[in-house]
């Protein structure tokens, strides 16, 4: 955890004059300047990339009336028949020794058949190492929920590093396969945002969440990304700045 004393005096004082930062509209979206294949679906959004065939990066909001049983046994991974841009298909993954990795999980979504369907699409699928996808991004995605319970709501982006594309591609389509994964989660805590970011690499190393957080602007660097734009610009630097554990229960 890297804390600048300034950063802490700063939130310190924020908090004790009693600031509540407003919430904005699409507090979940990166910023979206180039973007060209936008596509928002009824639970998530995508940016989705034709050349690499996999998302640069998929946004969602999950609140804690959103959490519900459900089952996926009867889904199937599918192209998005709407989208006319060249898209990968389950042939590519077949055989290939990647799991089909949801980017936004299917168990953030049972609350709505439409919105759980659509998480099926390719827009929303990586190839991900099996261990990685049973194990610890599944945990990581468990805890998201627990947060949005604990918090009332999150906001999450997820979405592949390709890095030096050391596994190559997969399929006729040629889908690109990511060195590792990233996700951007913010919270409402009392009367300011907190945010953390983890990465983990797409192997089957294990990842505990301890070792692999990070400040969100650490994972801006990483990545080029512009996390949260949408808060005023003192309070993003301020809540993306410190990565605090107390926060999301992590020792």
């Amino acid at each position: 955890m890297r804390r600048g004393l300034s950063i802490l005096l700063a939130a310190a004082l924020l908090s004790a004059c009693g600031f509540v930062a407003p919430v904005p509209e699409g507090m979940e979206l990166p910023s979206v300047d180039g973007v060209e294949n936008l596509r928002v679906y009824q639970g998530y959004t995508s940016a989705y990339n034709t050349t690499t065939l996999i998302p640069d990066w998929v946004a969602y909001e999950l609140t804690a009336d959103e959490l519900t049983e459900g089952s996926r046994d009867d889904q199937i991974f599918s192209m998005d028949r709407s989208f006319r841009g060249k898209q990968a298909r389950r042939e590519d993954y077949s055989g290939s020794g990647w799991t089909k990795g949801h980017m936004a999980p299917a168990g953030d979504f049972f609350w709505d058949d439409d919105a759980l369907a659509e998480t099926f699409y390719f827009m929303n699928v990586c190839p991900q190492s099996e261990e990685l996808n049973r194990k610890d991004w599944n945990y990581l995605e468990k805890q998201v929920r627990k947060w949005a319970r604990q918090y009332g709501k999150v906001w999450v982006i997820c979405g592949p590093i390709i890095g030096k594309n050391k596994y190559g591609t997969i399929g006729s389509d040629k889908v690109v396969v990511p060195d590792a994964f990233f996700k951007a989660v913010m919270v409402r805590n009392g009367s300011m945002y907190s945010s953390i970011a983890f990465v983990m690499g797409n192997d089957k190393q294990r990842y505990y969440l301890a070792d692999c957080a990070m400040s969100v602007n650490e994972l801006e660097d990483l990545t080029g990304l512009d996390f949260f734009p949408a808060l005023p610009d003192d309070i993003e630097d301020l809540v993306e700045e410190i990565c605090d554990f107390s926060v999301w229960g992590i020792k």
